[in-house]
């Protein structure tokens, strides 16, 4: 069992769905049948129609802010009714289940496997199961299931975890005294939220993006002239470029995939 004496369980859900129509809380329904204690928590169902990496991005934010126990519902699935897997996989004690299309690439990146199991829309309980909606009739009973403490779906395997798939994101790169990286998440905000740790940016490292160097790092976005791009370590940790009172990602014209540079000087 998952959860002991009166936890609750905790079952997050990411998707691409948006908020518009049924899909979300046809999800919720059916992971509420097989978990009816469960408690519901949003993270996203914003992220853009088919966007694996964005969701990856988002499900690496927050997965380890919940405890273990926790299942992590994420459903960014563009390939759905083909030929890509139905996975549920538990890391650091915390059950993810989705499709395997590199969905959980920066996870896997935070921690090894302890287990992973291919899900059979066949067995799946209740059945039958739409060719697209495998968010509602195959990922969120196993996700209730899973909360409500069986360890394994009707006609789950185990498989290799080593044989999940990844997404190929290119890596940080030091370069000297500098370091290379890219942005790799944009929010609502228009903050470039880049993939280079903070504590690779001294408070007087110089950054580039899209042609523009940024002197120095700033405590805070309120430390910013307004209508000024600015660099700082956001709260993901990792290095930001921001523009008070205005979009760093509308000011600079860049997206997620944009070079970054950060020259380290000595301080």
């Amino acid at each position: 069992m998952w959860n002991k004496g009166d936890d609750v369980p905790i079952v997050t859900l990411l998707s691409d769905f948006g908020t518009a129509d049924s899909y979300v809380a046809e999800m919720k329904a059916a992971v509420l049948a097989a978990a009816p204690d469960a408690a519901l928590v949003d993270v996203s169902h914003a992220v853009a129609p088919g966007d694996v990496e964005g969701g990856a991005w988002l499900l690496a934010r927050v997965w380890e802010a919940f405890p273990p126990g926790t299942v992590h519902l994420a459903v960014v699935d563009p390939g759905v009714g083909g030929g890509r897997r139905a996975v549920a996989v538990r890391i650091a004690g915390r059950w993810f289940v989705g499709p395997d299309n590199g969905l959980l690439t920066r996870v896997l990146a935070d921690g090894p496997a302890e287990a992973a199991l291919l899900l059979d829309p066949a067995a799946a309980d209740p059945r039958p199961v739409s060719p697209t909606f495998h968010g509602r009739d195959l990922f969120a009973p196993a996700a209730g299931r899973l909360a409500a403490g069986v360890e394994a779906p009707p006609g789950a395997g185990s498989i290799d975890p080593e044989t999940l798939r990844r997404l190929s994101l290119p890596p940080v790169e030091r370069l000297g005294r500098g370091v290379r990286g890219r942005v790799a998440h944009v929010d609502r905000f228009g903050n470039l939220v880049t993939d280079i740790p903070g504590t690779a940016c001294g408070p007087s490292a110089l950054v580039e993006v899209a042609g523009t160097v940024i002197p120095g790092l700033r405590a805070s976005y309120a430390h910013g002239e307004p209508n000024r791009p600015i660099a700082l370590v956001g709260s993901a940790g990792t290095l930001e470029i921001a523009v008070r009172d205005g979009s760093a990602a509308e000011m600079l014209g860049a997206d997620r995939g944009a070079e970054v540079r950060v020259r380290v000087e000595r301080d």
